[in-house]
């Protein structure tokens, strides 16, 4: 008979099986050790890219990159560590005890003056289950890990207390420990999402972050935070990901791509990246659809980029004129181009400025009219927009033009208002597209009011530390931003999240992860 706790394995007497799982585990050996030795290089690659850095820190003044700089690159590249550590040891449990041990090693005491929240988890049973005899306690297991609500923090303290039979030898019960994100760690999950809304969301970088909670008398550097948001973003990654499927499933999404600047780890220098996203808002025309985006970043512009995060849509793609949409929908029949009438106004509005273009000023005000039409349709079902539209929008777009291939004839080939008449006339169909189908809007406000926090995160960050800090961004701020569509506080929805996959919430149920879905229980 085992003793109580004896988890281990039942192996089967038959040889024959016997062989049977010994193949089988040798294979699952051979899988763990090539990952673990991909994970290895990988690891050293980032190792020596970051001594690099830190001999650029404390090398030639002209050599040098601005400290800021410097300690925004070594977080992104200590967070990628972790996130690779974390993988590593989703696969291997010894990996995942190393981590555990050096987290705790390191992580010191959290300071006295905080106030210690006790949670005791007793075992269920009180009595012996051998004798039926009462249980007494005979120890306590007690861990610290750091909590945080907004505006002050706090120590969670966890005890479980071992409960003994006094007349039975070797029997002692203790509930289970509660599942870390950070194994060997103080962070709660809470706590994680915090410095992940604070990084992606308040665009505070690591550093500054290290800096509040200095001001708490809490002293916590930067690389460690480092390694709670690389393994806190890593953990996200399923979530994200059944997110974009969702998107892609839609009859309607908005497309948009702006620059990110990221380390070129060979120069020491920042190279061009690139932010793609993806976005849903289905609510000016009363869909039901929940609103979302989700951001991917490439190191590159191309129309390989395009397809990448659109590969496989079928349906109304609303973009710019930009040429790697017109390649990805020549290259698919299922997908249908809608232009952005703000990106055609744009083109004018400079030209307006100076008052020597009358052509521009009264496209301009041509453009207003559309938009009065737009105002009153919005909320409205789709079937009264597209009537609308082609009682009182379409005769002013056919008018305008008209009007455009009127002045081009006139106006000398090169100039700036020329140009500007060219690129309406020649996105005249995906432009008019609006009038067909009242699902369509006038413009892409709604992706590019979704991409507009990275300018806030280029001032203040400077930079992502190369292609897997832009992806990293690219996974929480998916999720941040989609929660802010949504009206849904990110802090609550990433501790809820990062709570459930830690605790093995089950993949099958994995679109309650989304963040509509917290939305509808923060209401109900």
């Amino acid at each position: 008979m085992r003793a109580a706790g004896d988890d281990r394995p039942t192996l089967p007497e038959d040889p024959a099986a016997l062989r049977a799982l010994l193949l089988e585990t040798l294979v699952e050996v051979d899988t763990l050790v090539a990952e673990r030795d991909a994970l290895t290089a990988q690891n050293e690659r980032l190792q020596h890219l970051l001594l690099k850095l830190k001999r650029r820190q404390f090398g030639q003044k002209s050599e040098r990159l601005p400290e800021e700089q410097l300690l925004f690159a070594f977080e992104e590249i200590e967070a990628t560590l972790a996130g690779n550590a974390a993988e590593a040891g989703k696969a291997s449990p010894a990996l995942r005890d190393q981590h555990k041990k050096r987290r705790r090693a390191g992580r010191g005491r959290l300071p006295a003056h905080l106030p210690r929240i006790e949670q005791v988890l007793a075992p269920e049973a009180t009595v012996c289950p051998c004798c039926q005899g009462p249980l007494v306690e005979i120890g306590t297991d007690a861990a610290e890990r750091l909590d945080v609500i907004p505006a002050r923090f706090r120590v969670l303290v966890t005890k479980r207390p071992k409960l003994a039979c006094r007349a039975c030898a070797g029997v002692v019960l203790q509930a289970p420990a509660p599942a870390r994100l950070i194994e060997g760690g103080v962070p709660t999950e809470a706590t994680v999402a915090h410095v992940l809304v604070s990084r992606y969301a308040d665009h505070l970088p690591l550093y500054r972050q290290a800096q509040i909670l200095a001001r708490q008398g809490i002293e916590i550097g930067r690389e460690v935070l480092a390694d709670w948001t690389g393994t806190g973003a890593l953990e996200i990654i399923p979530v994200v990901r059944r997110m974009r499927e969702i998107l892609l499933a839609s009859s309607r999404l908005f497309a948009d791509e702006t620059t990110m600047p990221v380390l070129d780890p060979g120069r020491g220098k920042t190279k061009k990246g690139y932010a793609w996203a993806i976005a849903r808002d289905d609510r000016p025309w009363g869909g039901t659809d929940p609103p979302a985006v989700v951001f991917h970043y490439a190191p590159g512009r191309g129309a390989e980029h395009a397809k990448a995060l659109l590969g496989g849509y079928r349906g109304i793609l609303q973009c710019d004129g930009y040429g790697a949409y017109k390649t990805l929908a020549a290259a698919s029949e299922g997908i249908t181009l809608a232009f952005c009438w703000s990106h055609l106004r744009r083109q004018f509005i400079e030209l307006a400025k100076g008052k020597t273009a009358p052509i521009a000023t009264e496209t301009l005000q041509r453009i207003a009219a559309l938009y009065a039409v737009e105002a009153e349709l919005r909320g409205k079902p789709p079937d009264i927009r597209r009537a609308v539209r082609q009682e009182r929008s379409r005769p002013l777009v056919e008018d305008l033009f008209a009007w455009f291939s009127a002045h081009l004839a006139r106006l000398p080939g090169s100039s700036p208002t020329a140009e500007a008449i060219r690129y309406a006339l020649n996105h005249r169909d995906g432009l008019m597209r609006v009038l067909k189908d009242g699902r369509i809007e006038l413009d892409t406000n709604t992706v590019e009011r979704a991409i507009r926090p990275i300018c806030l995160s280029r001032k203040n960050a400077l930079f992502a530390s190369g292609d897997d800090g832009g992806a990293r961004w690219a996974a929480v701020a998916s999720l941040v931003e989609t929660c802010k569509l949504n009206s849904v506080d990110p802090q609550r929805y990433l501790t809820t999240v990062l709570t459930r996959l830690v605790n093995g919430w089950p993949n099958s149920r994995i679109d309650e992860l989304m963040p509509w879905h917290c939305a509808a229980d923060e209401n109900s």
